[in-house]
Parts: C-alpha cells; sequence; structure tokens
C-alpha cells in the first residue's frame, strides 16, 4: 500500500490540474505545426506529439497513484512511531553520524531542506516505517547493509 501525507496528496492533485489546463497549450502546438504541412519531416509537429504523450502519461500514473494510495492520519499514530510525515533523527551505527530523516510519501524535490527526504517505498523508507524511538534498524542498500539507531521524532 502507497501511503500519502495530505500535503503529499493536494500536491499530487495540484500537479495533476496543471497538467490537464496545459492539455490546450499542447493541442494549440501541435495543430499549428500540423497546418505547416509536411508532417514527416515536421519536427515541431513530432515534439508537440511526444510532449502530449509524456504528459497524458503523467496524468494517469499520478490519478493512478492517487486512486490506490491511503493518506496517513497523523491523529492514528503512536507519538513514538516513525510513519509518513515523520522527521526522525538517527545515529549511523557504523561512525556516530547523526542526521535528520523525512518519511514522505511522494519526493518534493526540495534538495535545500535541513532534513533528508526518504520515500516510504524505499529500503530505507521501508525499515523506518512503524519503527520507534530507541529501536535499531537495518537498511539493506546497494552498498551494503547499514543500521542506524532511532534517536528521536520531531
Amino acid at each position: 500500500m502507497d501511503f500519502l501525507t495530505s500535503d503529499d496528496k493536494q500536491r499530487l492533485e495540484d500537479k495533476v490540474a496543471q497538467l490537464k489546463a496545459h492539455r490546450p497549450v499542447v493541442i494549440k502546438r501541435i495543430a499549428e505545426a500540423r497546418a505547416m504541412g509536411d508532417l514527416k519531416e515536421n519536427a515541431e509537429y513530432h515534439a508537440a506529439r511526444d510532449e502530449q504523450g509524456l504528459e497524458e502519461a503523467e496524468i494517469r500514473r499520478i490519478s493512478e497513484r492517487l486512486k490506490h494510495a491511503k493518506v496517513a492520519n497523523v491523529d492514528d499514530i503512536p507519538e513514538d512511531m516513525v510513519f509518513v510525515g515523520a522527521t526522525v533523527k538517527l545515529r549511523d551505527l557504523a561512525d556516530d553520524d547523526e542526521d535528520l530523516y523525512k518519511l514522505v510519501g511522494e519526493m518534493s524535490g526540495n534538495f535545500d531542506a535541513d532534513e533528508i527526504e526518504v520515500s516510504a517505498n524505499s529500503p530505507m523508507g521501508e525499515a523506518l516505517m512503524k519503527a520507534r524511538v530507541g529501536e535499531i534498524v537495518k537498511v539493506d542498500l546497494p552498498r551494503g547493509t547499514k543500521r542506524y539507531e532511532i534517536l528521536e521524532l520531531l
């Protein structure tokens, strides 16, 4: 099951609305390019059609995800349990390095934040999901297994 925060859900719904609102612009570009003549060698036409295909695929992908996702209700989650939307302080047991991680349903793409975003579907996210403060989680990463202690929920 795919979990989202209410903010994630709203961001995805906004993205779908934005893509749908952009449809007339792309359709107009296709029509203008078609009016230029020979479609076989018409780069503008093919570019506009490619853009249309990519945007329609993205609308379908996001809509399908929204249809099957469950919005996490923070009131139902124990205060010491890691769940989607939680920010946790972890200590890497290999080098005692401490970092903040935020468990998200949908990556925002914001790399300026104080915490590292972790998707709930990633190996790190799956290890953190439903873990509690004080527990040690084992994360199987491509470069090997890492172990983290959950220090606190923020």
